[in-house]
């Protein structure tokens, strides 16, 4: 069973906020990194580890103005805090088929990644992970990106409607309109799409002031898996527009 998963962002807050936690906060947050990664992100290289302790975190992503599609893995031992593990033979991962290469970092430990074309991605694609018994374990994910039917240039006040192809009747999205002021506020929100449409009302706008306006629709759905071992296989696709927001005559 598929679910959406949404994020909790700083909305409400004006620019000249956003400005100075931006330009604080990221120091403390890079020594939570450094202290995490000492304790949850050691790389562990063990042969005969259980297969029911394994916690698999599969992401995939996707983006309207990349070429690639991103397919980034890991493996945890005691869930999606512990260490990340190697696999070492006859333990291995593959898409489609395809082995899948380790690789490390200080602060996340070993992941797998792979790019693919994403011209030639879009459907269903099977990730399979063999365990250290060797017993197989396929998890099958479906990559759907969609995209805007609407021309953007110079927009007027009002009621902003979007058409939008390649997703169901009914879908939730995140949708973030950022302007180039310090001063006014951001639409930070997840909204819902009704019959391939996406509404901006006129009263969201107030707190947008004129000129250039930045257009950030994206959607994330999450599969958690409860079987032999347990996961979660996250798919997120997004897109970008820029248009000039105006008063009109």
């Amino acid at each position: 069973m598929a679910y959406i998963t949404i994020h909790l962002y700083l909305a409400g807050i004006n620019q000249l906020e956003k400005f100075l936690m931006l330009r604080f906060v990221p120091g403390f947050i890079f020594l939570l990194l450094i202290v995490s990664s000492c304790v949850d992100n050691t790389i562990g290289n063990r042969k005969n580890t259980d297969p029911d302790a394994v916690f698999f975190d599969y992401m995939i992503r996707g983006e309207e103005d990349d070429s690639n599609v991103t397919l980034y893995l890991q493996f945890r031992i005691g869930g999606p805090n512990g260490y990340t593990l190697t696999l070492k033979n006859p333990a291995k991962v593959e898409l489609d088929g395809e082995i899948i290469p380790v690789d490390s970092a200080k602060l996340t430990g070993a992941y797998y990644e792979i790019q693919k074309p994403s011209e030639t991605f879009i459907g269903k694609h099977t990730i399979t992970f063999t365990d250290f018994n060797k017993k197989v374990h396929s998890q099958e994910f479906e990559y759907k990106p969609f995209s805007m039917a609407t021309d953007l240039d110079e927009v007027q006040r009002g009621d902003l409607v979007f058409d939008l192809e390649g997703l169901e009747k009914e879908e939730y999205l995140h949708v973030s309109a950022t302007d180039t002021s310090f001063t006014s506020r951001d639409i930070v929100e997840i909204d819902t799409l009704k019959n391939g449409k996406l509404v901006i009302p006129a009263h969201k706008l107030r707190y947008l002031v004129n000129g250039p306006i930045t257009l950030l629709l994206s959607k994330e759905t999450q599969k958690i898996i409860k079987n032999e071992i347990h996961g979660r296989v996250t798919v997120s696709y997004g897109l970008k527009r820029e248009f000039e927001l105006t008063s009109g005559n």
